[in-house]
């Protein structure tokens, strides 16, 4: 007679995170795993790694200026927008009670898809796999999802979607959303196609026409805000001799004003911001900047005069492209880092055009380690539970096919009992599973919620990257929420990657 089959132990269920290797899935590792060393660095104040790099290599610092150098209060520049795109949307014919707009400038987050046909904002998984969605305010249920967009794979370059991928259009997803929400409420029928180009020219014209530079410059301090540490970084790069630049799209004299809020009589031993630089570089028209670009050109007040034979200290130039820049100034391709918000006209760009080292700054970075640090009992919990359900799959394969080998044998009373023994264990390992996934959708729902009211995670989706976070992995060799954190550092600092596991490795 056989013996009785023997319950599998279960596993233990340690909360701890440090000891999950499946952490290093990105490089923002071990979150809440422990009380920091007086002597590290804060983690919010960390640079990340995505690929080594060894900043004694690196000669040359090249800076974008908004979003990068200049960090804007996101709140305040989203509802100004908001308000300047409405405005423009009257004008061109629609309703007058979209005045009284009701809008949360909570609700986008980078790394969204429009779905121009039906008017739905997507999250995607790093697979382009469309986790969840949106329709104006409302969230798309499971089954709608799955019935647009799980049977063929999304195509986000074609013109049927708009890709959201800069803080700056985040105000284009917070107004059609709203307006979607308001108008339909209403019983309007939409062409969203139609409607979301509108959103996005009403925005074009506000820049076009100085409203939205007008009402930042008339107060820099509401919009921009003004970290002393900015000027004291730069100033350590450039006395470890690093040679710094600043390549913007914005045009000089908006530049001007914005880097004299940001610098001016920080330091005495800078009369003026660009002394900080050795070269200003503004309206680089970037991505084209890094493919063809125009001529470089020298401002003179307000004359533009072709470059000759270099570039000079303190001269301003404007336009250019890489290949000429490269060659004015006489520099090795694979010894610069360029310092970015925008993954694909900063970071993505830069980064296939040339040799060019990538740092990206995602000022979101306090709110995502805020969010992983608040919510690192049900990370670990959530990580014990998923070890816990791979032992009772394995037990539940066990008792499934211990339950066909003995319904193919003879049955005596014995191999019966057993029979019917593995098959309340088989109901057993079931429930018990139906309890773990129930418990495991919800503390996921509840870091989510942690992390963002309606798109969880920033650079995760799931247990994947997101989009976005798949962006940052492929084309960011390092990233840090501020241009001033590369200040705890050693200008000879070696940046090592995380060990990259692969799930055979776990």
């Amino acid at each position: 007679m056989p013996p009785a089959l023997p319950k599998p132990p279960l596993p233990a269920l340690p909360l701890s995170l440090a000891s999950d290797p499946r952490q290093l899935l990105l490089p923002l590792v071990a979150a809440g795993s422990g009380v920091a060393s007086a002597r590290s660095i804060a983690r919010s104040d960390r640079v990340f790694v995505n690929r080594d790099l060894r900043f004694s290599n690196i000669d040359w610092i090249g800076f974008d200026m908004d979003y990068t150098l200049a960090i804007y209060r996101q709140e305040r520049m989203d509802a100004l927008s908001v308000e300047l795109t409405v405005e423009r949307m009257v004008r061109r014919g629609y309703p007058t009670y979209l005045k009284n707009l009701s809008y949360d400038i909570r609700f986008p987050i980078r790394g969204l898809l429009v779905d121009k046909r039906y008017g739905h904002v997507l999250k995607m998984d790093r697979y382009k796999v469309v986790q969840r969605g949106y329709h104006g305010m409302r969230r798309l249920p499971n089954e709608e999802i799955a019935a647009l967009y799980h049977d063929k794979r999304i195509r986000p370059h074609t013109p049927r979607y708009h890709w959201i991928d800069t803080l700056f259009a985040l105000s284009e997803v917070t107004s059609f959303s709203a307006i979607v929400d308001a108008m339909e409420k209403r019983g309007e029928r939409l062409d969203y196609d139609r409607l979301f180009g509108d959103v996005r020219a009403s925005i074009d014209e506000a820049h076009a026409e100085g409203a939205v530079y007008a009402a930042v410059t008339s107060d820099m301090g509401a919009y921009i805000e003004r970290e002393l540490e900015l000027a004291r970084t730069l100033h350590k790069l450039r006395s470890a001799g690093k040679r710094l630049f600043l390549l913007t799209n914005s045009p000089f004299g908006y530049t001007d004003q914005v880097m004299t809020h940001l610098l001016a009589d920080v330091m005495p031993e800078y009369p003026s911001w660009r002394h900080y630089f050795e070269f200003v570089i503004c309206s680089a028209a970037k991505p084209r900047f890094f493919q063809e670009g125009r001529p470089l050109m020298e401002r003179d007040g307000d004359v533009l005069r072709p470059v000759r034979e270099k570039l000079e200290r303190g001269k301003v130039y404007e336009g250019g492209n890489l290949e000429e820049f490269e060659r004015l100034v006489g520099m090795r391709s694979s010894s610069v880092l360029y310092v970015g918000d925008h993954i694909y006209g900063d970071i993505l760009r830069s980064k296939k055009e040339s040799s060019w080292h990538t740092a990206m700054v995602i000022q979101e970075m306090d709110a995502e380690i805020a969010a992983y640090e608040a919510c690192a009992d049900d990370l670990g919990r959530q990580r014990s539970l998923d070890e816990a359900r791979n032992k009772l799959e394995d037990e539940l394969r066990f008792y499934q096919g211990r339950i066909k080998e003995l319904s193919r044998a003879s049955q005596s009373g014995e191999e019966e009992g057993e029979r019917t023994r593995s098959k309340r264990a088989l109901e057993r390992v079931r429930g018990e599973l139906r309890a773990i996934t129930g418990e495991y959708d919800m503390l996921a729902e509840r870091i989510s919620q942690r992390f963002h009211p309606y798109w969880g995670p920033l650079l995760k989706e799931q247990n994947e990257m997101s989009s976005f976070g798949l962006q940052v992995d492929l084309y960011a060799d390092i990233y840090t929420r501020r241009v001033s954190c590369l200040r705890a550092y050693s200008p000879q600092q070696y940046f090592h990657s995380p060990y990259d596991l692969m799930p055979h490795e776990l």
